[in-house]
């Protein structure tokens, strides 16, 4: 007997589950949002911005996208890249360092790490590479390391930064940058861009491109089962994977090569969707 995953599959003419909850670049869906993203994100490397700034909801495809940039940028970029900033982070030259195969032996002062810093981005400048430090969940970062990392930005050469930051984070990290005592950050944020949740003809084509990268049919989902995803989940990416996936499999168990409305609603309506309270459909606990 074949794997369930394998039926599931061979029933839908799928190659691949088109649905994980896993980021996969292959399945990057280019929204108008996420054109707009990445269009900011090469405009902030171009203009050598001190600080490019996207932010987004939870699973947006933030992370995803941020790797696709990462993985094309040219040889004469060094990159750092921090995949969770961490919480009240201290030290910050200690944990930046080791992202650019730099030391921070653990005796050595604030002042030895700054001048090593230093002199790693004034060479790198020299030999005609950039330098760009990427971290990924920044609304983590206090307010204190924030401060730190504006300060790593006037290091110069020649009226030229010397490091580029990239920080990807969920909106507060966006309210945080727009607080009184942050003028001086916010005015180093050259280039920025908020991604929205998806609207339901956006749902519909993410349904769709994802179906057909995984070599299925794009129109698997009807036009009223792709609203009805998108009116549980609020169209945020992560979410609607999770309920397509599980529309999928009722419809699988039921034998239909579809997936309609009525398969999305038993769904809802079995309360085996949970998406933190966004499921206006959920059952009430009795």
């Amino acid at each position: 007997m074949a794997p369930t995953q394998d039926i599931y599959l061979e029933h839908f003419n799928l190659a691949q589950r088109p649905f994980s909850l896993v980021p996969d670049p292959e399945f990057l869906f280019w929204s108008r949002a996420h054109r707009g993203a990445y269009a900011m994100l090469e405009y902030g490397l171009v203009t050598r911005a001190p600080i490019t700034l996207i932010t987004g909801e939870i699973g947006v495809g933030k992370t995803t996208l941020l790797h696709h940039f990462l993985n094309g940028l040219a040889e004469d970029v060094s990159v750092g890249f921090i995949a969770n900033a961490r919480r009240g982070t201290s030290d910050l030259l200690r944990w930046v360092m080791p992202t650019l195969s730099l030391e921070a032996p653990d005796n050595a002062s604030d002042v030895v790490l700054f001048d090593r810093f230093q002199h790693y981005l004034i060479h790198e400048y020299g030999e005609g590479r950039r330098v760009l430090l990427a971290i990924d969940e920044a609304q983590n970062l206090s307010r204190e390391a924030l401060e730190e990392l504006r300060m790593l930005t006037n290091i110069n050469a020649n009226k030229d930064e010397l490091l580029q930051l990239v920080l990807v984070g969920q909106p507060e990290l966006r309210d945080t940058v727009r607080r009184p005592d942050m003028t001086q950050f916010a005015q180093r944020v050259a280039a920025n861009y908020h991604i929205p949740a998806m609207d339901a003809p956006t749902v519909l084509g993410y349904i769709a491109h994802r179906l057909t990268v995984a070599g299925g049919k794009p129109d698997l989902f009807s036009r009223q089962a792709a609203d009805l995803v998108q009116e549980a989940t609020n169209g945020v990416p992560r979410l609607v994977n999770q309920l397509c996936d599980l529309s999928m499999t009722y419809a699988f168990s039921a034998g239909q090569r579809r997936v309609r409305r009525a398969t999305v609603m038993q769904v809802l309506d079995d309360g085996v969707f949970f998406a933190g309270g966004l499921n206006p459909h959920a059952p009430v606990p009795q």
